[in-house]
């Protein structure tokens, strides 16, 4: 593929990245036709993801690279984070470059060019697109979902405190867990007068 930056913003091209690290590991042998879907639904140009193109042995290259990002995209750790994103733009990537291609406005590139395989690509422009998330928030602009049974990945750019779920739902679910955890451990009061434990009262509101 000729040119696989994204250029229309850290949003589209982090979600780009978070529906590929989902797809590879809800299936961690995707098909090369799926991956190539998902691609395309993202803008990848049709000439460029034809299997003598996108062969398969790129796109093995691909999903071992997106399995590489989805662990720094599960890292709760804001340093550690950082440091596995200082390492592989120490591994993959180049001098920043701007380039302007295809009706696009200038935009920043990292990656090797028409010389850096798949893999190589992802790990270069995922590990830019993470940075200046990270950067442009102060904090952590993804994470994993906290909520038991899920682990689903979520970008988090929004105003307020860091989220800790991937939606409104596993919060809501989570926080009615620990509401009954409390209670069944006696630190929350039986709303109808008893000792916790009794017949369940009412949660707090999501």
């Amino acid at each position: 593929m000729a040119d696989r930056q994204n250029p229309s913003g850290g949003f589209a091209a982090a979600r780009r990245l978070i529906e590929l690290a989902e797809a590879v590991r809800a299936d961690p042998a995707l098909p090369r036709a799926a991956l190539a879907e998902l691609l395309a639904r993202h803008g990848e140009r049709p000439e460029e993801l034809a299997p003598e193109v996108f062969t398969e042995a790129e796109a093995d290259e691909l999903r071992a690279a997106v399995r590489r990002m989805a662990e720094v995209l599960a890292e709760p750790d804001e340093d550690r984070a950082a440091g596995a994103l200082n390492a592989l733009l120490e591994e993959c990537a180049t001098r920043p470059r701007l380039t302007r291609h295809d009706g696009h406005p200038w935009h920043l590139h990292v990656d090797r060019g028409d010389g850096a395989e798949g893999g190589e690509w992802l790990l270069a422009s995922g590990a830019l697109v993470l940075a200046q998330l990270l950067t442009d928030h102060g904090r952590l602009a993804w994470g994993a979902c906290a909520a038991a049974g899920c682990g689903r990945l979520f970008l988090a750019t929004g105003p307020g405190s860091p989220r800790r779920y991937c939606t409104p739902a596993c919060a809501t679910r989570a926080r009615v867990a620990a509401h009954r955890r409390r209670r069944r451990d006696g630190t929350v009061p039986d709303p109808a007068g008893g000792a916790a434990g009794g017949a369940a009262g009412g949660a707090p509101a999501p």
